[in-house]
């Protein structure tokens, strides 16, 4: 059986569009109430920006014979057991006949500083998967299938987040991978 995906082409454009939408009006919003955030946070805690994608991946599941699963999007109903700390906050769950499905986090990086940024968020990304499989193979979730495990980041198409990588290590050399790439390059994300 094929896979359903739902014109994503086209749906990840407009989610993409939504998100630097989302991002003009939280900002527009703060300076109009007085009480702007300093710097890009403005256009970041209103927390909305990556609604599209979650749209776009509610509508891959659907598409795939889900469409009866639960799907939790409030942030009460979004936290998971973990192994190495007590719970995870998750972007969107999906569960089937108190099975747990999917789990999604979704996350976004705009400049300036996409290095240091971009490396904090492929530990994050690591280490939430790391922790949710051992909470799976230690019986976090009872007896079922393994899950769907999703991290999504959509990273600025800007100068700086193609910019060639420092390799800067005194004592090791750096994988040869890493020599002049840039991030999205070294993660294929270009």
């Amino acid at each position: 059986m094929a896979l359903d995906l739902v014109n994503y082409e086209h749906k990840a454009r407009e989610a993409v569009q939504a998100f630097w939408g989302n991002r003009e009006a939280a900002r527009r919003k703060q300076i109009e109430s007085g009480k702007a955030d300093q710097g890009e946070r403005a256009g970041v805690t209103a927390g909305k920006n990556m609604d599209g994608f979650i749209a776009l991946v509610l509508d891959i599941v659907r598409a795939n014979g889900l469409a009866h699963a639960q799907f939790h999007q409030q942030r009460a109903v979004l936290t998971l057991p973990g192994y190495f700390r007590p719970t995870k906050l998750w972007d969107l769950l999906v569960l089937h006949e108190g099975k747990l499905i999917a789990a999604i986090e979704l996350k976004s990086h705009v400049g300036p500083s996409f290095g240091n940024n971009f490396n904090n968020r492929t530990e994050e990304a690591i280490g939430t998967a790391h922790d949710l499989w051992t909470a799976y193979r230690e019986g976090a979730f009872g007896k079922q299938p393994r899950p769907f495990v999703g991290w999504l980041m959509l990273v600025e198409d800007a100068p700086k987040s193609r910019a060639p990588i420092n390799d800067r290590s005194p004592h090791f050399p750096v994988f040869e991978e890493f020599k002049g790439a840039s991030y999205l390059k070294r993660y294929d994300l270009l």
